[in-house]
């Protein structure tokens, strides 16, 4: 079977979680051939991949979202335009049905030359119009016209992409990659399957929320438009695959019929964590697995270790993972560290996880949104204990779901510093403690969270549908 996987900002050009699980895949399923379709963000970003290719990996398709910079415009065309045609676009931004077949074919057909030239026409100039006369009314024409262009762009160069044919469609979100795997199967009638790690949605609406760029009355339209992204893929997809029942449970809310859900929960190779590989080194050494970016929360760690070292002066604290995809981020992080006089702080950029898995005596994540993150289950893997904020499928990882294991790990609130810091005191001062936790959570990875469960699950899903 040739499946084209579809990721947005991830595989093959960023390390993480979504990466490893896609490079996994691909590896662990020599049988099938596999297409990425990739979305990036900058053309730049796609310059070196981080995974190297599997023998399965036919193709690499690239979209970027930075196309049109060196593109020309040419303003105030007609499309002739159907009056149905308008009322899709309309519906995309401020209705509730909004029909996607009409939109998918106008936009892949050649009567748009140019999505620029198109949101720069008499056409969509009189969309926008009659939005704000029928349902903005209190908004400024000028700052809709710009806002909305700026809204649909992304997703109409994504649109407008003449698509790999494969026998099934398989995103990792929704979004422009949901989009995009719905796209597929209405114009190559393949099954498509859509899995989230996260709730893509709630991870937009909590950015948009923070956000100082969106003015105060455009947050609810970018809000509602990134929810009829999601139930476009949601209505289009043959099944739709969460990690953990929490997020099955959200899927549901937000829109997903729940006879199309499953579960299919991550999962490692355990061959790969040999425990006897553990060694003891001075001091106490504490670990974050990360990528250096806001949404990791390197800052709200940063401050429980410094709780942390005025209790226990000989902990040291590692940074695990790259720091060049937000540069002013890490800049932030820096001062941070000088703010708060904090010593023994490494950042080690992109290194060997396994290295540091060998001798840290706890491991952190201060995340404020995640899955079901791929580096709690390595870190359980090697008898590690955990503490993290009660984030994704953390709690369930750590404290278990009706299985037979102990607490491997303290869950707390997000951006609770001051009780993440006190967690890691009490695991640090403990060591039967970790021992304990350690062996919980390496016995429920073993048996609930291998590599070769989340392929077969995974395989079985491609079968069921592709045959």
């Amino acid at each position: 079977m040739r499946i084209c996987l579809i990721t947005e900002g991830s595989y093959p050009y960023v390390t993480g979680g979504v990466s490893s699980w896609a490079q996994s895949l691909l590896t662990q399923l020599p049988q099938h051939e596999f297409i990425i379709l990739s979305i990036s963000a900058k053309k730049e970003n796609t310059k070196i991949r981080k995974y190297k290719a599997p023998a399965n990996l036919v193709e690499v398709y690239d979209i970027h979202l930075d196309s049109f910079l060196s593109e020309e415009i040419v303003s105030g065309k007609r499309y002739s335009i159907t009056p149905e045609e308008k009322q899709a676009f309309s519906s995309l931004i401020g209705g509730d049905e909004i029909n996607w077949p009409i939109l998918f074919d106008l936009l892949v057909s050649e009567r748009i030359d140019s999505i620029l030239n198109f949101l720069a026409s008499k056409d969509f100039f009189d969309i926008v119009y009659d939005l704000c006369k029928e349902r903005f009314a209190f908004v400024p024409f000028t700052d809709m016209f710009w806002a909305l262009r700026s809204m649909v762009l992304p997703l109409f160069i994504c649109m407008n992409q003449k698509l790999p044919e494969a026998d099934l469609y398989h995103s990792v979100s929704t979004g422009y990659a949901g989009v995009l795997g719905a796209l597929a199967k209405h114009q190559y009638q393949k099954p498509y399957v859509l899995t989230e790690h996260g709730i893509y949605t709630r991870e937009r609406e909590e950015e948009i929320i923070k956000s100082s760029w969106i003015k105060g009355y455009f947050k609810d339209i970018w809000i509602d438009y990134f929810y009829n992204l999601s139930n476009c893929a949601y209505n289009y997809a043959d099944e739709v695959t969460s990690l953990f029942e929490k997020n099955r449970e959200i899927q549901v809310e937000i829109g997903c019929r729940e006879e199309k859900t499953s579960i299919i929960s991550n999962g490692i190779d355990i061959t790969r964590f040999n425990i006897e590989n553990r060694v003891s080194k001075d001091g106490l050494h504490v670990g974050g697995i990360v990528r250096v970016v806001p949404i990791k929360d390197i800052k709200t760690m940063l401050q429980s270790f410094a709780i942390v070292q005025q209790e226990i002066p000989n902990a040291y604290f590692y940074i695990i993972g790259p720091h060049n995809e937000d540069q002013d981020y890490y800049e932030e992080c820096l001062d941070l560290v000088e703010n708060l006089e904090l010593k023994n702080v490494i950042f080690t950029g992109e290194t060997d996880v396994k290295v540091y898995l060998e001798f840290l005596d706890v491991l952190v994540l201060s995340s404020i949104s995640e899955g079901q993150p791929l580096v709690i289950l390595e870190g359980l893997a090697m008898g590690i204990p955990y503490v993290t904020t009660d984030v994704g499928s953390c709690s369930e990882l750590l404290l278990g779901a009706n299985d037979p294991y102990g607490r491997a790990g303290s869950v707390v609130p997000v951006m609770h510093f001051h009780l993440l810091a006190q967690e890691l005191i009490n695991l640090l001062i403990n060591k039967n403690k970790r021992i304990e936790y350690g062996q919980n959570g390496r016995n429920r990875v073993i048996d609930y969270y291998s590599l070769a469960l989340m392929v077969r699950r995974y395989n079985e899903c491609y079968e069921r549908w592709g045959n």
